[in-house]
């Protein structure tokens, strides 16, 4: 049995590890922006390994990719010191969105010990399903009045290029949640359900949210689901928008819920790092990372992320 028929397919064509995509190349090419193009059909598939740093320790996995398509097939049971070492060579910028690309070292070992290998007990096939989650939101009426114990706060105005060195004062200075840059923080909240099914709405902010988002993608196509809302007058409004680094810090909780993200359960978890408005100075973009809990940023050539619209009331 191969790594692929371990996995389940069926057809008499064994896909075809692509050894040299990178990590870091895939939105520019899958959504066809900022690189080449090298998808020909929405139904064409890539298969790749890469390291996924998002929870310790490390994980060497099985990615297939296509147009607006991936999923993880499966977990590599390959040395850890391999992995990790294939980490540390690449250094912290390489991996900011926390998928990091294999070494030489991995690829021969994966060719020799996986994929040439009849033995697949190192493959570890993941069962991808998603949760249906509660349209109830667990929080009071939108007529509840902000209670007296409460004030109400008004958010920081953010530049609109913030460079790495200032983000920390922004943090502390308005007490937010930050699991590396202020781990005792913490913003009150007074969040009420909008009955809509749809949309929160902060009473301490002032804030109206989206409770879900849209799927992961570009900026430029995050800038056109924004729109897009917009004219399709989601949930009665057509005034949406990205937040910016105050505003989506103001949604973050200390402890992780049932979901594993750092905010309220009436959010949904599909959304777990968000764009803010802000770029990087010198590049890039600022994400807001629910699932880590904390702000990070990742190239302006090709990022990748989840969009949650918010819009004053």
């Amino acid at each position: 049995m191969g790594l692929f028929q371990k996995l389940g397919f069926t057809t008499q064509v064994t896909p075809a590890i692509d050894w040299d995509l990178l990590p870091a190349e895939t939105f520019a090419i899958f959504e066809s922006w900022g690189g080449k193009i090298r998808i020909s059909s929405p139904d064409e598939r890539f298969y790749y390994f890469f390291i996924d740093t998002w929870e310790k320790p490390a994980t060497l996995c099985l990615m297939e990719r296509g147009v607006k398509f991936a999923r993880v097939l499966a977990r590599i049971d390959a040395p850890q010191d391999m992995i990790d070492k294939a980490v540390a060579d690449q250094g912290k910028t390489m991996g900011l969105d926390k998928s990091y690309s294999i070494d030489k070292d991995l690829k021969k070992w994966l060719i020799e010990n996986v994929v040439d290998c009849e033995d697949t007990s190192k493959v570890i096939p993941l069962k991808i399903e998603r949760e249906i989650e509660s349209a109830e939101s667990g929080l009071p009426d939108k007529k509840t009045p902000l209670p007296a114990e409460l004030q109400e706060s008004t958010l920081p105005e953010i530049a609109k290029d913030i460079p790495e060195n200032e983000v920390e004062n922004i943090v502390k200075a308005n007490n937010f949640f930050d699991s590396q840059r202020n781990p005792d923080g913490s913003f009150t909240n007074f969040l009420v359900d909008n009955n809509d099914g749809l949309t929160v709405t902060d009473k301490a902010t002032g804030l109206m949210w989206q409770r879900g988002g849209n799927d992961i993608t570009s900026i430029r196509r995050t800038m056109d689901y924004v729109k897009k809302m917009n004219k399709e007058n989601f949930a009665g409004f057509s005034d949406w928008r990205l937040p910016d680094m105050a505003e989506a810090l103001s949604l973050m909780e200390q402890e992780k819920n049932d979901k594993g993200v750092h905010l309220h359960p009436c959010f949904s978890k599909e959304q777990p790092f968000i764009f803010v408005a802000q770029q990087r100075d010198p590049g890039g973009y600022w994400f807001c990372d629910f699932k880590q809990g904390t702000l990070f940023w990742a190239s302006g050539t090709i990022p990748g992320g989840f969009g949650r619209l918010c819009r004053q009331v």
